[in-house]
């Protein structure tokens, strides 16, 4: 793993973020969309290396697959922040020194990873998908039960709507269970988060049908 370019990638991440207007405003965002960019790395570098796969090309991609947050956009704007993360991305790989065909490898993972389309022709490569694949196994993990509670409201809902929103998860979540990933490291890894999210509503499900009555 090439430690000189993967510090110069976080470093150009951060004054991305440091002189983004947007995030001179929400801090508490910046500060979220660091981490998660840190977390999504470590799980494309497990993901690369258990695959055979470049790391050094692995950690970048996964770091910048969301540096066009540091942008302002709005909700419909959303959907581009992949694409637009790569406009962003590209020239400073380029400036990397990083072959093309690999920094096109690398931007077409981090364009597709939001709605799988792309704006630039690309393969969807076991390398690009697990960018997206690293992207979403960071969804299902402790830090994101606790954060989908607060953002839910959970505490502030009816008893019945507890229930409902629980059942609604748990459902969702064994659809989920059924998603193709682009290598097998990344599904193994998708199962494990899956079934640990699963395990945790299950658990409060059980909790909630014994809060009404004896059983």
């Amino acid at each position: 793993m090439n430690t000189d370019l993967i510090t110069k990638t976080e470093n150009f991440l951060k004054q991305k973020f440091d002189n983004s207007a947007y995030f001179k405003d929400h801090p508490d965002e910046k500060a979220y969309r660091l981490e998660h960019s840190y977390r999504v790395a470590n799980i494309g570098k497990e993901i690369a290396e258990k695959e055979g796969f470049d790391v050094t090309e692995m950690v970048i991609a996964c770091l910048l697959h969301d540096v066009s947050y540091c942008e302002d956009f709005d909700d419909d704007g959303w959907k581009d922040h992949g694409r637009n993360a790569a406009k962003i991305a590209r020239p400073f790989l380029l400036e990397l020194g990083l072959p093309e065909d690999r920094v096109n490898d690398m931007c077409y993972g981090i364009a597709i990873h939001v709605d799988d389309k792309a704006d630039f022709e690309g393969e969807r490569t076991p390398f690009a998908l697990s960018v997206g694949d690293a992207d979403n196994i960071d969804r299902f993990d402790a830090y994101r039960i606790h954060e989908g509670l607060v953002y839910e409201k959970f505490l502030e809902k009816s008893f019945e709507e507890k229930v409902n929103f629980v059942n609604t998860r748990i459902k969702k979540l064994g659809k989920a269970m059924q998603m193709e990933l682009g290598t097998k490291t990344a599904e193994k890894i998708w199962a494990e988060r899956i079934a640990y999210y699963k395990g945790f509503y299950e658990k409060l499900q059980k909790q909630l049908g014994n809060s009404t009555a004896i059983n």
